[in-house]
């Protein structure tokens, strides 16, 4: 392969990692102007259309400035870390709570898991032979999720 064609292939694959990063970044950034917008409409609605510097401060950093306070007036990266990490994955818990609990009294039984089980058994198993075969698998590892055949919730299930 000729100099100019692997300098061309290399520059390509850089500018595809870096615009790749840069998309991701400038996702993250519009979710969270998009939070924060919501949350200062929020507060106007509750304030008669005016916000006061202290009730802007509140709906910004209320979480944080509680996270700062509860730890002696500071905050290290290990312990805002710590704090993020719990509340991620709090919120993956709740939605797997939610996902597979059939009574809704909040809580997972063996019961519940084995009914979801059935539920994605069931849904990959399309001729009803009572075998999963590796051609009723879903393609590109979307497990659940943008099935023809539907569904209600975010990974298919009904």
């Amino acid at each position: 392969m000729r100099k100019s064609t692997k300098l061309a292939l290399a520059f390509a694959a850089l500018a595809g990692a870096v615009g790749t990063t840069a998309y991701a970044e400038n996702n993250a950034s519009a979710k969270m102007r998009d939070y924060m917008m919501m949350r200062l409409d929020k507060t106007m609605r509750d304030s008669n259309g005016t916000i006061t510097f202290d009730q802007f401060s509140d709906a910004m950093n209320a979480r944080l400035k509680k996270m700062v306070a509860d730890n002696g007036g500071k905050l290290t990266v290990a312990q805002l870390a710590d704090a993020l990490e719990k509340a991620r994955y709090e919120r993956m818990a709740k939605r797997i709570i939610e996902r597979y609990d059939t009574r809704g009294d909040g809580t997972l039984t063996i019961d519940d898991i084995t009914s979801r089980q059935k539920k994605v058994f069931a849904i990959l198993d399309r001729n009803n032979d009572g075998k999963i075969e590796k051609s009723e698998l879903p393609k590109g590892g979307r497990f659940g999720r943008h099935r023809p055949s539907g569904g209600n919730d975010e990974d298919g299930m009904q």
